[in-house]
């Protein structure tokens, strides 16, 4: 986790939120490798659970919503986890944490440290308006879910659907968590992206492991995670949300063991009764062909962006062993980001060999004509290897050098960042080249 959090930082990832002034905890800023990355994680999602389904429909919703939406899908109740405080230095803990609970326990002598367990609300309240007046009190959305449910029935209406079908959303939600840490791994603010998928009772349960299917490859087959670091875990159902008849957590090796990386739950048909008992609006589905009427069941895959980017980027890490110079040299290790060429931020840095004036705007011309087509970097600073491993350690998969020859042939030398394989490629032929690497 040192290494990454230092490449992060170094090469502009993520980074401490307003650090010049000392930062604010658990708050992380996106640079531009970052916002590149994380922007094609999050198409990619979209891409392929919403684009490339007919069954799916697209939706955004605000962050605030009326607070009675909270109360019926039982939020205010529910939303809750176990807190216990250090009596010795008032440092709070989720009592369900036994590891984090130990580790901190040794840092005391006394045996009794603990205070009671109690319940501790995960919404975090804000008010609109210029007085802090109850009445005026709102939540920021704890999850994403409930535009959906509010929003089935005008969904269904101006989409003219039929069961079974979904609604899909990507956006900032916020947690009054507790503890946070490992990295952007827990934090109060981040974004999910989240599906209702909505069917006809006694379907739930096909659909709810074709679903796990669906993420399972979406998981290693789009963004490349590997195998071994994968795993399924089934909730038991005493451990079972409020909302939830079976749940199936997409657990990752993470460098502190394995932990949550996506969740699946079939939430039965509790959020749309609970909302249209609480509205008193007419939530049900009407059956086109045989006139019955009912609440759907509904079948939720939920991920953090941000959690599915840190094992990303914890996948991709690599060092190897390099050589510089002659036979005898000292070996060196290298930072290599082997990201899936779709998602990495920059796909084509173009070189110069050297800084002289007919070389740099060759590149230049090059360059302009690429970045029309591709994220690229252009980088004429210091010596042609420390530009080749600045892009290895951002996961750049291809790398363009422009020489002296270039200027003689029309041609450049490119750079994969997996095999080392160095092509010589008409300036011509350059675009078309790297579409097809890409593609």
């Amino acid at each position: 986790m040192e290494k990454i959090i230092s490449l992060c930082k170094r090469r502009g990832f993520i980074f401490p939120g307003s650090e010049i002034y000392g930062g604010l905890a658990n708050s992380w800023d996106f640079g531009h490798a970052g916002t590149e990355l994380f922007n094609n994680i999050s198409a990619l999602w979209w891409k392929k659970f919403v684009q490339e389904r007919p069954d799916m429909l697209g939706i955004r919703g605000p962050v605030l919503m009326n607070p009675k939406v909270w109360e019926a899908s039982g939020h205010v109740k529910n939303f809750t986890d176990p807190l216990v405080e250090c009596r010795v230095c008032h440092a709070r803990f989720r009592a369900d944490k036994e590891k984090e609970l130990k580790e901190h326990a040794k840092e005391h002598k006394e045996k009794d440290i603990w205070t009671e367990s109690k319940l501790f609300s995960l919404l975090v309240k804000t008010f609109l308006g210029p007085v802090e007046d109850q009445q005026l009190m709102v939540y920021l959305r704890g999850e994403l879910a409930q535009t959906m449910f509010t929003d089935f029935k005008i969904m269904l209406e101006t989409n003219r659907r039929k069961l079974p079908f979904g609604i899909a959303q990507i956006g900032k939600v916020f947690r009054n968590e507790v503890t946070t840490g490992n990295f952007i791994f827990r934090s109060r603010e981040f974004h999910i992206a989240e599906l209702e998928y909505f069917v006809k009772p006694g379907k739930e349960d096909a659909v709810f492991y074709s679903w796990a299917e669906a993420i399972e490859k979406f998981l290693t087959a789009e963004l490349g995670l590997k195998k071994e670091n994968l795993r399924q875990y089934e909730h038991p159902s005493k451990d079972l949300a409020h909302y939830s008849k079976g749940t199936i957590d997409f657990q990752y090796r993470f460098p502190w063991g394995w932990d949550e990386l996506w969740g699946l739950a079939s939430r039965t048909d509790y959020d749309l009764k609970n909302h249209e008992q609480l509205s008193g609006q007419n939530l049900k589905y009407k059956d086109p062909e045989s006139g019955e009427e009912f609440w759907p069941y509904v079948v939720e895959p939920s991920v953090g962006l941000e959690r599915l980017m840190l094992a990303v980027l914890l996948d991709g890490y690599t060092e190897t062993e390099a050589r510089s110079g002659k036979e005898d040299a000292v070996h060196e290790v290298e930072t290599v980001l082997r990201l899936k060429k779709s998602l990495s931020p920059v796909k084509v840095a173009v070189l110069p060999l050297s800084k002289k004036e007919n070389l740099s705007k060759k590149a230049q011309e090059i360059y302009q004509d690429l970045i029309k087509d591709f994220v690229c970097e252009y980088d004429e600073t210091q010596s042609i290897g420390k530009r080749y491993r600045r892009q290895d350690e951002i996961g750049t998969p291809y790398c363009v050098t422009v020489d002296f020859e270039s200027l003689e042939d029309n041609a450049v030398t490119v750079r994969d960042r997996d095999t080392m394989k160095q092509d010589r490629i008409k300036i011509a032929e350059l675009k078309g080249y790297l579409k097809e690497k890409l593609a």
